[in-house]
């Protein structure tokens, strides 16, 4: 399997001494992303993800497929993905309308990534129950592919439902279904029900392959969509100088909102990259450390990055998105097409 290599994007356009200038408006912050994925479609770049929180006084995206229709309409090769929506929050079946929606306007270049979420104030608000997470999921699942297939058979679960009624139009290119999960029950189940796993700092590839194995897959049917936390720069202990504050944002606000479970906030950016939150790379280990992660887990299928941290202006995440595309890619892709690496002599 060829792997692709993507970006990833949430939106977040922090206020306030985060980016030490002025809020930009969030029309601009749009509009300079999708410019900068067509340009990265045009440096060779494969993919772009998407994310979803609501009510977060940043903006955190809380519309990816309003997104994912203009990013369509703007490109012509990339794939476009979700990694990933809450399913829990929503119907299954506009889920499943809206995908099979994009997947027809884009010429199937859509998948669907969904999460069980973690958030409380998210599920109070849309009238769901945190500790029916696992449920909400797993059966918005099965609607959805339900949906997608145009079968007229009713569904009824504990949580959900859907009536004898066909979903129309179904996708002439059926979307895969990919999963997210942490914590290793969860991993189980993206395994179970999921047609690939979305991965974070490629922490649990050997819990979802054990959870493959245990189910009786074949590894060959395991797919990894792995989301990096790295920042690769010419000079990266001087770029993260640069915009460690950015990173030290993003995370702090994951960890406030309960993404990692009951652990303290960072206070400085040198944290990060002691706990390995993460990771600073020049060119050169990039592509070491791409190349054995997919030398070692030949099941990952995309690699993406973020294209640039809460309140970092977009022009300088280009800088690091046209390093990946022009020296690091080619070089993996080089190494990986190499069946005998040559041995570096000390």
């Amino acid at each position: 399997m060829s792997t692709h290599f993507g970006l990833w994007y949430d939106f977040r356009n922090p206020a306030g001494d985060t980016n030490g200038t002025p809020p930009r408006s969030f029309s601009t912050l749009y509009r300079e992303a999708l410019d900068q994925m067509v340009w990265a479609e045009s440096l060779g770049i494969d993919s772009v993800w998407l994310t979803e929180h609501h009510f977060m006084a940043d903006g955190y995206t809380p519309s990816p497929f309003v997104i994912a229709g203009a990013i369509g309409e703007r490109t012509s090769r990339l794939r476009i993905g979700t990694n990933l929506i809450v399913s829990p929050l929503h119907n299954p079946i506009r889920l499943a309308e809206d995908a099979a929606t994009l997947s027809l306007l884009t010429g199937g270049r859509f998948d669907l990534g969904v999460g069980q979420g973690y958030w409380e104030p998210e599920f109070a608000a849309f009238g769901r129950s945190l500790r029916n997470r696992p449920s909400l999921l797993e059966e918005g699942v099965d609607i959805i592919r339900n949906c997608w297939s145009g079968s007229d058979e009713p569904f009824a679960g504990r949580r959900l439902s859907k009536p004898a009624l066909p979903v129309t139009p179904t996708p002439e290119s059926v979307p895969a279904l990919l999963v997210g999960a942490m914590a290793d029950p969860a991993i189980e189940r993206a395994a179970r029900i999921g047609d690939g796993f979305l991965s974070t700092q490629n922490a649990h590839h050997a819990s979802y392959l054990a959870a493959v194995d245990k189910l009786g897959k074949p590894r060959s049917e395991a797919r990894i969509y792995a989301g990096q936390w790295a920042i690769i720069a010419d000079d990266p202990e001087r770029e993260w100088a640069r915009i460690g504050k950015h990173a030290l944002y993003q995370i702090n606000q994951y960890i406030e909102m309960g993404a990692f479970g009951p652990i303290p906030q960072f206070t400085d950016p040198a944290q990060l990259v002691e706990a390995g939150s993460y990771t600073l790379w020049d060119a050169d280990t990039a592509v070491s450390e791409i190349s054995e992660l997919l030398r070692a887990t030949p099941e990952i299928v995309d690699v993406h990055f973020w294209a640039q941290l809460p309140g970092e202006s977009v022009e300088s995440g280009s800088a690091r998105v046209e390093l990946l595309a022009t020296e690091v890619i080619p070089r993996v892709r080089a190494r990986l097409a190499d069946p005998e690496p040559a041995e570096v002599l000390a």
